[in-house]
């Protein structure tokens, strides 16, 4: 199946390097010249565990390629994956404009009939407006030509993204269109061989279902956090309550960290793009993790101070010490 990703970030790039290797061709679109150019001479922008070969063996092989030409990469697949960067707003809504420019590019350059797929994680509704805004640029050039837009949001974990997208928990894939559905349905048919991770919905809730596992998670660091807190003021272990709470499968081992939650998690959580999140009466539904988490950042902060003594390191006449909490990143709770 001949594949055209827009974007080489981390998303893009992953996804296009792991369809590859399941035997699709894929060309990779990406309007920065210089990093179009460290990928064709062998090399990857960003760190990721098994990405860099498994890029380099797909590009030797004739099934991964790179350009900077849009008409080319719009003309080149049926499936045109948009995994372009969505980056807060000044308002700190969800900045749409890398997505609906690619849209517009695929409506001003498609000649067949095109698979769109948001592979961005973006806010609920925003395959409408790509769709719309081919449509619009179909109008201008006075042609018609069959598409639809799939809603098919990414669930990796950096660290260990190729792990997560060459053997996924689960393929979500929003979809209204019988041809759109058959189409992901026989492009991810080879990740599920031996159990069925594909979940079909409509488009909507494929959407929500991005920003509803978000909030699932931060909840579940903001508690810990708030456990922590509690632990520390009776003189309990909280790891060992950890340990104690996980071993119940209702609750799992995983994602029970006592840690800050990236700046990534919680702009992808509380960006006024996600409908309701920010309104009163669904607004308190994030509420008290928004708040845990940046509590939480207030007594990391002073426990840095006031923690000096577990540190490993002793500060030396004539030389400062600097101490950075929470540069780790635990791939075992994400």
């Amino acid at each position: 199946m001949k594949i055209s990703v827009i974007g080489t970030g981390y998303v893009g790039l992953v996804s296009g390097a792991c369809l590859a290797e399941m035997g699709n061709h894929v060309l990779c679109l990406d309007v920065d010249p210089r990093k179009i150019e460290i990928l064709r001479a062998g090399s990857i922008p960003i760190y990721e565990p098994g990405l860099e070969a498994m890029v380099q063996r797909n590009v030797a092989a004739g099934r991964l390629s790179f350009t900077t030409d849009i008409q080319k990469s719009v003309e080149y697949g049926l499936i045109q994956f948009i995994a372009v960067g969505t980056p807060p707003d000044e308002d700190g809504s969800a900045d749409l404009s890398h997505v609906v420019t690619a849209a517009r590019t695929i409506g001003r350059y498609m000649n067949a009939r095109k698979v769109v797929v948001d592979k961005s994680t973006v806010p609920v509704g925003t395959a409408e407006k790509v769709s719309a805004a081919i449509a619009e640029e179909l109008s201008q050039r006075g042609v018609k030509i069959p598409y639809c837009v799939v809603s098919n949001p990414e669930f990796l974990k950096e660290g260990a993204a190729v792990e997560d997208f060459m053997r996924p928990d689960r393929i979500v894939v929003g979809a209204d269109d019988a041809f759109g559905i058959e189409t992901m349905r026989a492009l991810y048919a080879p990740f599920q061989r031996n159990h069925d991770k594909l979940i079909l919905m409509d488009v909507k809730s494929a959407e929500l279902t991005k920003y509803a596992a978000n909030a699932m998670l931060a909840t579940r660091i903001s508690f810990m956090n708030e456990l922590a807190l509690l632990a520390e003021r009776l003189g309990a272990d909280i790891e060992r309550v950890r340990q104690g709470i996980g071993s119940d499968p209702r609750i799992g081992a995983h994602w029970l960290p006592v840690s800050l939650s990236g700046v990534w998690l919680w702009r992808l959580l509380f960006s006024q793009g996600c409908p309701g999140a920010t309104t009163d009466s669904h607004g308190k539904w994030f509420g008290p993790a928004h708040s845990g988490s940046g509590g939480n950042r207030q007594r990391a902060s002073e426990s840095s101070v006031t923690g000096q003594d577990r540190c490993p390191f002793r500060e030396e006449p004539g030389r400062k010490m600097l101490c950075p909490v929470g540069t780790g990143f635990q791939t075992q709770y994400r």
